[in-house]
């Protein structure tokens, strides 16, 4: 059996005597594609900013790759092997889509803070970063500063951030938050193409989203699991209609 890719144990946190996240559990196997939903105030934010270090819990464990990494810092986590975008994009916004990857690229490759003794070095990340950008269908906008750039390519350009620095686990918070209806179907195609081994959970209200990409879907209801399943099962559950979906799905 393969040891899992990201493993959650017994994850608990509270705000003063407001629970947020109770005894919860979660693994994901390499190559893992699932989704985490639940209704505002469910807690998944805060799952995620537990996950990454961005909170520390009270109790409980989370461990990538079979190792414990509670005691590392949200820097040391990337470095690792987890990486997330954000619901609101951290772009540096004056500079061009091209650079915002390379410099991502060679963070990972430990030359960020060295260009200019490691001239050339950089030059194979922006070789690098035009690839990624241009599997991802941005063509000539590389060269545009990334806060001009539509709001939809914004948030491509941070899931090919996120790519950039080969992660064993990603979590897309929210990819699709904000993104006109017109522009969705880029980041549509970008979820279906992410690394096959890399394990992903996808935050998102998109249905049709969590849906299309998901083979199990985890409910978080008041910071606990309600339940988790595939698509079929959590589309089935009255709970789950209840409390989330509000609807049945044909």
């Amino acid at each position: 059996m393969s040891v899992p890719a990201i493993e959650v144990r017994g994850l608990t946190k509270s705000f003063g005597s407001l629970p947020v996240a109770q005894a919860i559990d979660l693994t994901l196997a390499p190559g893992a594609r699932a989704a985490l939903i639940g209704p505002n105030g469910a807690g998944k934010t805060t799952f995620v900013n537990l996950l990454t270090g961005k909170l520390r819990a009270d109790t409980g464990t989370v461990s990538l790759d079979g190792q414990p990494i509670d005691a590392l810092s949200s820097a040391q986590r990337v470095r690792r092997g987890l990486v997330r975008t954000h619901q609101i994009n951290t772009l540096l916004s004056e500079t061009s889509a091209r650079e915002n990857v390379a410099l991502a690229i060679a963070e990972r490759d430990g030359c960020a803070w060295n260009m200019l003794r490691y001239a050339r070095s950089w030059t194979a990340c922006l070789d690098e970063a035009d690839a990624r950008l241009a599997s991802m269908g941005f063509g000539a906008r590389a060269d545009e500063a990334a806060g001009h750039l539509p709001y939809g390519l914004q948030r491509l350009l941070e899931i090919a951030i996120a790519i950039s620095l080969k992660p064993r686990v990603l979590l897309l918070d929210e990819p699709a938050a904000g993104v006109p209806s017109g522009e969705t179907h880029a980041i549509r195609d970008a979820v279906d193409h992410l690394p096959a081994q890399t394990a992903v959970l996808m935050i998102e209200h998109d249905m049709d989203m969590v849906f299309r990409f998901a083979r199990e879907i985890v409910v978080l209801v008041q910071g606990r699991v309600l339940t988790r399943g595939t698509p079929d099962q959590i589309a089935a559950n009255a709970e789950v209609r209840t409390v989330y979906l509000g609807r049945s799905r044909s």
